[in-house]
């Protein structure tokens, strides 16, 4: 099961052409965790999954970030479900840090255990084929 929370954008399912390959889900995609190495997505499938994006400079961060490290302490105690932290600039330019500054960021600030991944843009031409996915285009 894949939930997904990302402020302004909708679901929506398809088959998406990637190198040629057809991506069937989400869970077929590899993405960059926070140090720049290669996650497939699959280690995640059978879980319930939260895809959000993140900023460290939104106005909702605090909040956000406790509500995110709460829900991952509660709920991936039985190791079904997954906090999937996606960091991004387009919302108003308020995650302009860089992928070891922004770890640094939620792990001391927030104590944040759950999966940071690379920053990407997650809506447009130049979206991440997961996020493509994900919008439906």
């Amino acid at each position: 099961m894949l939930l997904v929370y990302i402020v302004l954008l909708s679901c929506v399912k398809f088959s998406l052409t990637i190198n040629n390959e057809i991506a069937e889900d989400f869970y077929s995609f590899v993405v960059k965790d926070i140090r720049g190495e290669d996650v497939p997505l699959e280690k995640f499938r059978g879980k319930v999954s939260l895809v959000v994006n993140v900023a460290s400079e939104c106005g909702y961060t605090d909040s956000h970030y406790k509500a995110l490290k709460r829900l991952h302490d509660i709920l991936s105690f039985h190791g079904k479900f997954n906090v999937l932290a996606f960091p991004c600039n387009q919302f108003g330019e308020q995650e302009p840090l860089e992928n070891d500054q922004i770890e640094e960021f939620a792990v001391n600030e927030y104590g944040v255990e759950f999966p940071l991944f690379g920053k990407i843009n997650v809506i447009g031409e130049n979206s991440h084929p997961a996020f493509k996915y994900l919008v439906g285009g």
